[in-house]
């Protein structure tokens, strides 16, 4: 099955930057460029939501799409000749605060990429914490 791996958090200043990575292998056999790929957080009792999310490739094209808290703040990417992902995370603020993940799907599937149900592939999590 895809493996996904996430790097990159740590603790940060309100108003910090740090950039996170997600590392995709094992892909079935498909290019990583047909994978669209989304990040999910989840804060402390609270349930996982998402955060943003990234198109597979057509030629140089993505579409990225965002949760409204973090629009103009976090920029998604991706390198596909490097199977990954990024996600930007400038200004931050301390309700950013959550393990944050990437998860991804087969291709063929249909559904809301928003809801966590969407999802076949999750990563294990990085911890972003920003401290006031």
């Amino acid at each position: 099955q895809v493996q996904l791996v996430e790097s990159g958090g740590g603790l940060v200043q309100a108003g910090g930057s740090l950039r996170l990575s997600c590392a995709a292998s094992e892909l079935l056999g498909l290019s990583f460029s047909r994978y669209a790929v989304s990040w999910f957080r989840q804060a402390p009792g609270k349930e996982r939501t998402f955060v943003a999310r990234i198109s597979w490739s057509e030629g140089n094209t993505n579409a990225a799409y965002y949760l409204d808290s973090v629009k103009g703040r976090f920029t998604i990417s991706r390198d596909n000749a490097k199977n990954t992902v990024y996600l930007q995370m400038n200004s931050l603020k301390p309700e950013d605060t959550a393990v944050y993940y990437c998860a991804t799907s087969s291709p063929s599937r249909s559904g809301s990429p928003r809801l966590i149900s969407f999802y076949d592939y999750w990563g294990q999590g990085t911890q972003v914490t920003v401290s006031s």
